[in-house]
């Protein structure tokens, strides 16, 4: 399966694209598109990969991914997801606009967007009313919402980089090979992974998979799956009342003590910190 190039129709009357997409339309793979792309889930739950990021996602996050950033968001089981979907060229509110001083703040946040960001806080319950009022919004008032949702991402910064480094895949067949991996992945994560089987996916020797999967993400496959790993286990450990044990081998954790070693890499605190001090935050 190759790498999407995503083309959203605009419509005629309209400079960007607002929508809502909804199981099976919201089920869209690994892909990139020149557009920067603010996005609501509205229903539903699963794992985002943005970048070199794996993490999760559920109803209420909002998500601002820049341009050519490859992504993708993997409903969990049969589940339904959705979300409404704004996606706009950096020009197409004319060449000049960003180069006036008064949206200075504005450019710097499409750069830092090259990483994708997840909103926090305040800023994203704002921003989850404000795009859902923008899509149903038409003539100018469209325009000067959406500028309304970028200055307060620039001016508040309540958000998570969420990419360490830019996925740069220009041969149509690597593509097609961390399409395929990231696949097998979210499929057999809870499942015994050995390198041998994911090297296999990639049609690829063990040493030749390792070294290409570290210089196209710039992290190791054991680290990626981890990361995997320690999303659904975040997601039991704020959603369900298992203990974490249980949680441990339902995440595909061998042990507990590498569980909570891993988990500490990830998230910085322990397991059991981060079930108690969740709902504390507001992320």
């Amino acid at each position: 399966m190759k790498t999407l190039i995503e083309k959203l129709p605009v419509a005629e009357d309209n400079s960007f694209v607002t929508k809502t997409f909804r199981t099976p339309q919201f089920e869209v793979p690994w892909h990139q598109h020149i557009e920067y792309e603010l996005i609501l889930i509205t229903e539903g739950e699963g794992l985002s990969f943005v970048g070199n990021f794996a993490g999760e996602y559920k109803t209420g996050d909002v998500f601002f991914i820049g341009k050519n950033v490859p992504h993708t968001f993997q409903k969990k089981g049969d589940g339904i997801s959705s979300a409404v979907v704004i996606q706009f060229q950096e020009d197409f509110w004319g060449k000049e606009f960003l180069d006036l001083p008064e949206t200075k703040e504005v450019k710097a946040l499409f750069a830092t967007a090259g990483q994708g960001l997840q909103l926090r806080g305040q800023s994203k319950l704002l921003l989850g009313k404000m795009i859902r009022e923008l899509e149903h919004f038409s003539g100018f008032k469209r325009i000067i919402r959406l500028c309304e949702c970028l200055e307060l991402i620039a001016r508040e910064k309540d958000f998570i980089p969420l990419s360490t480094e830019g996925v740069k895949l220009s041969n149509p067949k690597n593509k097609e090979r961390i399409e395929g991996v990231f696949r097998f992945t979210m499929e057999s994560f809870r499942q015994s992974i050995s390198l041998s089987d994911v090297a296999e996916i990639a049609g690829m020797s063990v040493p030749a998979f390792c070294n290409f999967f570290k210089k196209s993400t710039k992290k190791t496959y054991i680290d990626f799956l981890n990361e995997v790993r320690i999303a659904h286990a975040c997601k039991l450990l704020i959603e369900t009342d298992s203990n974490i044990l249980n949680i441990c081998y339902d995440s595909g954790f061998n042990t507990l003590a590498n569980f909570n070693k891993q988990f500490l890499k990830v998230k910085k605190l322990t397991p059991s910190r981060y079930r108690k001090g969740f709902s504390g935050r507001n992320n």
